[in-house]
């Protein structure tokens, strides 16, 4: 099994079509047939731009699941189980509220799909 079969895996693993799921790594619907045809190998660009969509890239390239990788810890191992049965909507919140809490920010600034915005006090 190649990069090309493992990536129409992830993309049909997050119920995406070719086009959709170019579109989460910047590329356009022939560029995904490429890849998924081996044709074509991904650059490191499109393989980021799809890891933060939730694809598992060390998947795409060596056939090992992220998943068969040993947590830090059981919070990490929990947090990592909990992730992997959400939805790609949520999972996107997820991913979103992660990198604010990681930078300090509150997690809510993070938009949440189809949940309309709180109203919030006028900052500083």
């Amino acid at each position: 099994m190649g990069i090309g079969s493992r990536l129409r895996e992830e993309r049909e693993r997050l119920g995406l079509n070719q086009e959709g799921f170019g579109q989460l790594g910047g590329v356009r619907k022939q560029a995904q047939l490429l890849y998924e045809k081996d044709e074509r190998k991904p650059d490191s660009d499109y393989l980021a731009a799809v890891a933060a969509a939730g694809v598992d890239v060390l998947f795409v390239l060596t056939g090992l699941r992220q998943s068969n990788l040993p947590a830090q810890d059981a919070g990490e191992q929990r947090l990592l189980e909990n992730f992997r049965r959400c939805s790609p909507a949520a999972r996107q919140n997820l991913l979103q509220s992660s990198i604010l809490l990681s930078a300090g920010l509150p997690a809510e600034a993070a938009p949440v799909a189809g949940v309309p915005p709180r109203n919030r006090p006028p900052g500083p």
